[in-house]
């Protein structure tokens, strides 16, 4: 069996037009903007509204990604799309599918909510890394708005929709230097979108439910001691794989839930500023969709260029969490 690396060579992002800030929730429960900033870093996030939807932003983004990496949709042979809110529970993999015009490739959903990213780059990695496939389209998009309670402080300030697209390619060297990813279902109740179906009966003794899911709920607290403490651990983890230190990574790209996080994660990690990437302030938590929105701006900034090493970590709901450390480009 041939073995071969993999290379991400190409990025895109979209995030729906509307945009709520902070003074606008002030108008939909007791909170202020001093409060939200202060404890979240968020000023400001995007919401997608009728008729916009979860496949058209992750097309947007993946167009942008597949021109990137000087490719066309035909070349593709699998698309994988990291999402926990698709526009149809079967998965909306197969819609980007159709709007690309990618015939060739095979598509599927991948739920791991906001570590669903990392787990993608990694899942994508395999298929490549064993010559399976050649051209893997990794997007990562969330429409958090449709299940937030907007009574709901505590949640309701923190999440944001958009969608955010990588292609990775086959490469004579190997450019994902290093992984590792965790998950502990034990602490679930931390933050979870359940299932909460009404009872139906259809004949006597035989009760059914019908599908409905209770809003986003989150222990805030417990999320953040998880991650503050087993965030720094994975990426010193994929750090040790990857046979580096952590004074060679040029950037740190961590899953943007909130700006106190990515300050306390990079501090134990001894990571200075100059090297941290975060737009969370003007986007909030997207999810699935936070660090390849992340990583995308950050290259049309000219701040991520070609060989540079970045760290990422995704971590959420599950709970789960991982890190990765790649090369950009070729």
């Amino acid at each position: 069996m041939q073995y071969l690396g993999i290379a991400i060579t190409g990025s895109g992002s979209a995030v729906p037009a509307t945009c709520l800030d902070n003074q606008g929730l002030t108008k939909l429960v007791a909170t202020s903007d001093e409060w939200i900033t202060t404890r979240t870093g968020i000023q400001q996030r995007r919401l997608a509204v009728e008729p916009e939807s979860l496949s058209q932003l992750a097309t947007t983004a993946s167009r942008q990604a597949i021109a990137a990496a000087g490719i066309n949709p035909y070349d593709l042979d699998l698309i994988l799309l990291a999402t926990s809110t698709p526009d149809d529970l079967f998965g909306s993999a197969c819609q980007i599918q159709a709007q690309l015009g990618a015939i060739k490739a095979v598509a599927f959903d991948l739920t791991a909510a906001c570590s669903g990213f990392v787990i993608g780059l990694v899942t994508a990695a395999q298929y490549i890394r064993t010559g399976v496939y050649q051209n893997v389209l990794l997007v990562g998009a969330d429409i958090l708005s449709r299940w937030v309670d907007w009574q709901d402080r505590r949640t309701c300030v923190l999440f944001g929709d958009g969608a955010g697209a990588v292609v990775l390619q086959a490469n004579q060297s190997d450019r994902l230097l290093g992984f590792c990813l965790k998950s502990d279902g034990t602490q679930n109740q931390d933050l979870n979108l359940a299932y909460n179906g009404s009872t139906q009966e259809l004949a006597p003794g035989i009760k059914v439910t019908k599908g409905c899911y209770q809003p986003i709920t989150m222990n805030g607290k417990e999320v953040y001691r998880f991650a503050v403490q087993r965030v720094p651990e994975v990426i010193d983890k994929a750090l040790f794989q990857a046979n580096l230190s952590v004074d060679q990574i040029d950037w740190l790209i961590l899953h943007q839930a909130n700006q106190r996080i990515i300050d306390a994660v990079a501090q134990r990690l001894n990571i200075p500023d100059h090297k941290i990437i975060s737009n969370v302030a003007h986007y909030g938590n997207t999810s699935a969709a936070s660090i390849p929105l992340a990583i995308n701006e950050a290259v049309q900034q000219g701040k991520i260029k070609p060989n540079d090493i970045i760290a990422t970590s995704g971590f959420g709901a599950g709970l789960s969490w991982g890190a990765a450390i790649f090369q950009w480009g070729r």
